[in-house]
């Protein structure tokens, strides 16, 4: 690892609101969506992706995109995107305001196909009503690659087929592209392998990593991807999320776990870590459950000794 490689500054893009959210059995008010988002926004974050504009039948929990991203407050300098898997979603997204859109396919065709009904190829097809649409309508379009460090069906994937839908995605438009590890299988020598053979063939600012921590390897892996000077990291408030297609998978890695620790190694990401340890205790009762992060943890504990010594006192 080179340490002359490490960015000053890494952009956070938090996806809790849409990614951690969407996996959630306990129905959140339209309200409660908002208020989150608008925490969020208040926390010094950049990039937040705030719904997904799928049919309600896939996840129900989504159901009210369009209310979501019309009653939210935009802050300036704020990007707010969404998810669109198909033409109806892209025309849905932009009528509710949104100008940033992400697409979504995987790097597996089981995984794919069990997520979006479709072969790879078809959803490539599929993206052709997407892509060039939306930027012709003003909208900068992001790319989500799935299971590119394993698959929940098909074990390992072959890099080369990562390597190559990146490139094809690169050539439709998209201005970067998510790398993510849906089940969490990826380790710290196989990221670096993988994004070596993808950094060969893209620009290091339109790649970015979405690791989720079911075997506590998350945190090492972004540390490796940003010693590789990776600069964008995919997180998700608290640790929240998983994938509904994805048997096993936990939450995503948990946003004030990587906040901490880039703050620690001197890397700046205009992000108040105490304002998201706050949003994520009311998070937590939102959803009616204890969350995943570490830090969160560490910070209640202090607060909670804190508390019994003043009491004491």
């Amino acid at each position: 690892m080179d340490l002359a490689k490490f960015p000053e500054r890494v952009t956070i893009y938090e996806v809790g609101p849409r990614d951690g959210l969407q996996n959630e059995a306990r129905p959140i008010p339209t309200a409660d969506k908002v208020a989150f988002i608008d925490a969020l926004s208040a926390t010094g974050l950049s990039h937040i992706e705030i719904t997904s504009f799928v049919n309600p039948k896939w996840i129900p929990q989504l159901a009210d995109a369009a209310q979501v991203a019309t009653s939210i407050t935009r802050r300036p300098g704020v990007h707010y995107s969404c998810l669109v898997p198909n033409k109806k979603g892209l025309e849905s997204a932009l009528a509710a305001g949104m100008r940033d859109v992400a697409v979504f396919l995987s790097a597996s065709e089981t995984h794919n196909k069990k997520n979006v009904n479709k072969t790879i190829g078809e959803t490539l097809i599929a993206f052709e009503d997407v892509i060039a649409p939306a930027k012709a309508a003003g909208a900068r379009v992001r790319a989500y690659v799935s299971t590119v460090f394993g698959c929940p069906y098909e074990g390992a994937v072959d890099p080369v087929k990562v390597v190559a839908l990146v490139k094809e995605l690169r050539a439709r438009g998209v201005y970067q592209v998510s790398l993510g590890d849906t089940i969490g299988v990826g380790t710290p020598l196989q990221v670096q392998s993988v994004l070596g053979q993808v950094l060969a063939v893209a620009p290091i600012e339109e790649i970015a990593v979405h690791f989720h921590d079911t075997r506590g390897t998350a945190l090492a892996n972004v540390l490796v991807a940003v010693g590789l000077g990776i600069s964008t990291v995919d997180s998700a408030l608290g640790g929240l999320g998983g994938c509904p297609y994805a048997p096993g998978a936990s939450g995503n890695l948990a946003t004030e776990d990587v906040v901490y620790m880039l703050h620690g190694m001197g890397i700046e990401t205009g992000v108040d870590l105490e304002a998201l340890v706050a949003c994520s205790s009311r998070v937590a009762a939102l959803v009616g459950h204890e969350l995943p992060s570490k830090y969160l943890k560490a910070a209640l504990g202090t607060i909670a000794r804190q508390s019994r010594r003043v009491t004491a006192g």
